[in-house]
């Protein structure tokens, strides 16, 4: 399932403070819309802090940087305090985003199968337009191509 040049979902979400963020309030804005499995794992520790080490790069190109998982706000919490992440990591408990980008599927790990996120990001234009994503994201120089995208290099 491509949503490349479509509209992108809408949709609202808790952030870590419990607040509610849509997807529309950053109408006008570039959106770097990323999912990843679990706060705290290797993996996923490693990809946010390269996009906080990298924020001020994103920031200078109007982009706007929001992790999603499943974690609730407490976790996402406690993974920004640890790591000093600069943006919001959103709720999707019940995975109904992860759907409507089609990033909720099947895994597998040790020969078992279960439904899970699958990491990709969305890059989404001012107009909220999907104009690039990354399926089945390889978290090493993830961030260069997401950067390179949106320099439009």
């Amino acid at each position: 399932m491509s949503l490349l040049n479509q509209k992108a979902p809408d949709f609202t979400l808790e952030n870590e403070k419990g607040e509610q963020v849509s997807l529309s309030d950053f109408k006008g804005k570039q959106v770097v819309l990323y999912f990843y499995p679990k706060d705290m794992t290797p993996g996923c520790t490693t990809e946010a802090c390269d996009f906080r080490d990298a924020y001020e790069d994103f920031s200078s190109l109007n982009a706007v940087i929001l992790g999603v998982s499943m974690d609730d706000a407490n976790k996402h919490t406690k993974f920004i305090e640890k790591h000093g992440l600069p943006f919001s990591l959103l709720v999707d408990a019940n995975h109904e985003v992860a759907e409507k980008y089609g990033v909720w599927v099947l895994k597998k790990m040790y020969g078992r199968e279960y439904m899970g996120i699958e990491r990709c990001t969305f890059l989404i234009n001012e107009e909220g337009i999907v104009v690039a994503e990354w399926r089945k994201v390889k978290v090493k120089n993830h961030i260069e191509a997401v950067l390179s995208q949106l320099k439009g290099e």
